[in-house]
């Protein structure tokens, strides 16, 4: 590897140095608080490694990788994402009874993963930054043991994962068979003369199922909500943005490659899962009474809304994939920080009834989740309105009026479990809240920095989107 591919490789060098670091922190027997800090500036450096190798760009990395402004902006949200999490870790693992230091390695090492799939042009390295990141939840969503459901998140998450697994290779291997090659720019170049095999087709279709279950779409969403209410809140905030998008840049980039937009079958098969995706998750999200299952089934309703813009097909798709999903990953990373705050030893604070009358115990927390909701929601002025905006003039703009009603139709029906958790923290009294447990008065208050940091990009990118718009528009994928 020459000294320019290590210059390219800085972001994630120094996430894989950190892993280490960490572990040698924890063979030191260094405390928790130390251990936390030194992760948080590790994060902070990896980070700010990416304005480093911005004179580098595109960097190809032959046969595996490609480090472009799309692949460098989607690796800055995912340690963004990791970056928050950490923060948010301390205040909540702080008073747990299984030692948490071995779960910054874990979240090293899943960024890192993430971060690997951001990049990735060809099959290795596309199961290889999958095999890292899936690896690690494993462990991050089962990390309390004791807890109820813990166990079980974590046993349901590796069935769910060795099935896409399994999906996933046979397709890369009839793929393969097809072309005799896993280079995606080479599989283009292997299917431009007249129609696409069936072997193609079929093996796209089997890659997609794998995908579908690590992006929880209908209907591989099955035991979704169930992970994420028996996962660590910080767990369950980082498996919402960080793991759902380095796999979104990656099929993106594959899909542009190889121009599978043009292949009808497939398009038919992507229009029922994104329809499927939103009706469901959003009927699905309107009985829950807990509101990690709620989030979960919103989720699921948020990546049928990304593929109206990804079925579309045309050069506005990269953009408005990449601002959608940054509002997305500031609003879930809000919404997921207001309950790890909320949050206690002996239980999390996902009961609805935790959040009834908050705004008059806690009244930053309310409106730092009201921001968050209705964001999600799409409510104009907030980063959720403009990216659901941009998605819907995407499927417009490609023909797809169907995905555009179904996506205003099911949109409507999700204003009903955001609304419903708005009021219910604006009303009641204020005498029936419990007192909350102390928490690190320092730890607690950088948390509050930072959610409130997260609240103001909400609004800000729904009041002047301008600036954003102007950077992912320079995106080109090919």
């Amino acid at each position: 590897m020459s000294n320019s591919d290590l210059h390219a490789f800085t972001p994630l060098l120094l996430l894989a140095g950190a892993s280490v670091l960490v572990m040698l922190l924890i063979v030191a027997r260094l405390s928790h608080r130390v251990i936390q800090s030194v992760s948080l500036v590790l994060f902070l450096v990896s980070f700010a490694s990416l304005a480093y190798i911005r004179n580098v760009l595109p960097y190809h990395i032959d046969p595996l990788f490609v480090i472009d402004s799309f692949g460098v902006f989607m690796m800055g949200l995912i340690i963004f994402s990791g970056l928050v999490v950490n923060v948010l870790s301390y205040i909540y693992f702080e008073e747990k009874e299984e030692g948490p230091r071995e779960y910054y390695v874990l979240l090293f090492l899943c960024t890192l993963g993430a971060c690997v799939l951001a990049v990735s042009e060809h099959f290795i390295s596309l199961f290889l930054g999958l095999e890292i990141l899936t690896v690690g939840l494993y462990a991050l969503i089962a990390y309390l043991r004791k807890r109820n459901h813990s166990i079980e998140a974590g046993i349901k998450y590796l069935i769910l994962a060795a099935f896409s697994s399994a999906f996933l290779l046979f397709g890369m291997a009839l793929i393969y068979l097809q072309t005799g090659t896993m280079a995606f720019a080479d599989m283009a170049k292997a299917i431009t003369s007249g129609n696409v095999p069936p072997l193609f087709l079929t093996g796209l279709g089997m890659m997609l199922v794998g995908v579908g279950f690590k992006l929880a779409v209908v209907p591989f969403h099955m035991w979704t909500a169930d992970v994420y209410q028996g996962a660590p809140v910080p767990v369950t905030a980082f498996i919402a943005t960080a793991s759902k998008g380095g796999v979104v840049a990656v099929l993106l980039r594959f899909f542009i490659m190889i121009d599978g937009f043009r292949m009808e079958g497939l398009e038919l098969m992507l229009i029922c899962i994104a329809i499927a995706s939103m009706v469901t998750g959003n009927l699905l999200a309107l009985r829950q009474n807990n509101i990690k299952r709620l989030l979960a089934y919103s989720s699921i309703a948020h990546l049928g809304y990304l593929l109206v813009a990804f079925i579309a097909g045309s050069a506005m798709v990269p953009h408005a994939v990449s601002f959608y999903l940054m509002a997305y990953f500031i609003t879930t990373l809000a919404a997921f920080g207001v309950i790890v705050v909320l949050s206690h030893r002996e239980a999390d604070a996902e009961d609805l009834s935790v959040y009834k009358a908050l705004f008059w115990k806690h009244p930053v927390l309310a409106c730092i989740l009201s921001a968050a909701l209705l964001s999600l929601a799409g409510i104009p002025l907030t980063a959720g309105f403009t990216g659901k905006f941009y998605i819907l003039a995407t499927g417009i703009q490609g023909g797809f009026w169907l995905l555009a009603f179904v996506l205003v139709g099911s949109s409507v029906v999700g204003l009903y479990y955001y609304l419903r958790v708005i009021t219910m923290m604006f009303s009641g009294a204020h005498d029936h809240l419990p007192e909350p447990k102390e928490k690190h008065p320092v730890f607690l208050a950088i948390s509050m920095v930072v959610l409130s940091m997260l609240t103001l990009m909400v609004i800000w990118l729904g009041v002047y989107p301008e600036g954003m718009l102007s950077i992912v528009n320079q995106f080109h994928l090919k």
